[in-house]
């Protein structure tokens, strides 16, 4: 499997199944710039060596899981690695995780996969979630615990499916960890990611979107809380290829502490076939103290006129003095009037996560961060 090359984004311009394909990134490419390469220990040379995660897997009743080897031909249908840390995930794994949902199958609980870094070393990983035409099902990622990690999770979502994905990333203060998420849509399948990022030295996460039918609906949803000396980078596409499909991004992300640094990247491509498409993508930041910085890059490429609706938007800013003012006057103290006017930031997004208890223990998890 050689070099496929993508000329429409700048971002996106090649893709291969083999690491010899990706020169070392020294960190002037526009796809690395942003991330600071000497703490990814090794991840980007090919220096990191095998080993240190353990997968858990807890599945719906309907669903079935397999552990598989690189042989298996359903591995890498939805996506081929689009930069070196990528490929070297894909030609390094030595098992993979295949969660499939039958034809029709509605699932009854989410399916929770648990990824617990041991501290022994880097590792890779490889996830395939499928579902079939007509099912239904929720899948929560959990990610905990010390490790240094590379992986690629494909989405394959059937003809008049519906996936829902959470995404936690809970690192232990100094894990490493870079990964992709891809979700293909088929005709009239419909795809809901929400990632939440709270924990790590350094997290890169690139989730994309590409569909092989009309009728795809993506919404992409994400918050983020970075603290002092943390790096949290988000790289997102969406390919528009197919008519009438539909996107939404919307990412949300609050800042505290000297050289805290979050990084959003959303791309999406319209190009000359997907008449009708109707796509939108926001990012918002909130910067509470000195020291933090923020940085958000939407782009957006329309290759045909004949669109239904495109846009974005991106802003990085302080709390807002007048909103302070507003509930100190009404006798709240300063700090409770924070808290507030940040819930509120936040609140939108947490009630898209539709099960309960997972959407209060992420409210817990930020409302820890602002104790900090």
């Amino acid at each position: 499997m050689g070099l496929e090359t993508k000329p429409l984004s700048t971002l996106h311009e090649k893709a291969s199944y083999d690491v010899a394909d990706f020169p070392v990134p020294t960190g002037r490419e526009e796809e690395w710039r942003f991330t600071p390469l000497s703490r990814l220990k090794g991840l980007h040379t090919g220096a990191a060596a095998s080993g240190g995660v353990v997968v858990r897997i807890e599945a719906a009743p309907e669903v079935t899981v397999e552990t598989v080897g690189r042989d298996d031909e359903r591995l890498g249908r939805a996506y081929v690695p689009a930069d070196r840390v990528s490929a070297q995930a894909y030609a390094a794994f030595e098992k993979a995780t295949v969660i499939t949902v039958p034809r029709e199958a509605v699932a009854s609980a989410p399916t929770v996969v648990t990824v617990t870094g041991s501290g022994d070393g880097p590792a890779y990983g490889h996830t395939l979630v499928r579902l079939e035409p007509m099912a239904e099902a929720v899948v929560v990622i959990e990610h905990q615990g010390s490790a240094v990690y590379a992986d690629n999770v494909e989405f394959v979502v059937g003809e008049g499916a519906t996936l829902k994905v959470v995404s936690l990333q809970e690192w232990d203060d100094d894990a490493v960890h870079v990964s992709h998420h891809h979700a293909l849509l088929a005709k009239d399948a419909t795809f809901r990611s929400f990632v939440v990022t709270l924990g790590g030295d350094l997290v890169r996460l690139s989730p994309s979107v590409s569909y092989e039918g009309p009728g795809g609906d993506a919404e992409l949803t994400g918050l983020y809380f970075v603290d002092a000396g943390q790096h949290l980078e988000h790289r997102l596409l969406v390919d528009h290829s197919k008519p009438n499909c539909r996107s939404n991004v919307v990412y949300k992300g609050a800042l505290q502490g000297e050289d805290a640094h979050a990084v959003w990247i959303g791309d999406v491509i319209i190009r000359v076939e997907a008449e009708g498409t109707d796509t939108y993508e926001l990012n918002r930041n909130l910067l509470l103290t000195d020291g933090a910085r923020a940085d958000s890059v939407p782009n957006l490429e329309i290759l045909t006129g004949e669109v239904a609706g495109a846009g974005h938007a991106s802003a990085s800013g302080r709390l807002d003095d007048e909103h302070i003012f507003y509930l100190q006057a009404r006798g709240i103290p300063f700090e409770e009037a924070r808290r507030l006017v940040i819930r509120g930031f936040f609140a939108q997004l947490l009630e898209k996560i539709e099960l309960d208890e997972l959407r209060r223990r992420v409210f817990a998890k930020v409302e820890a961060e602002l104790e900090k």
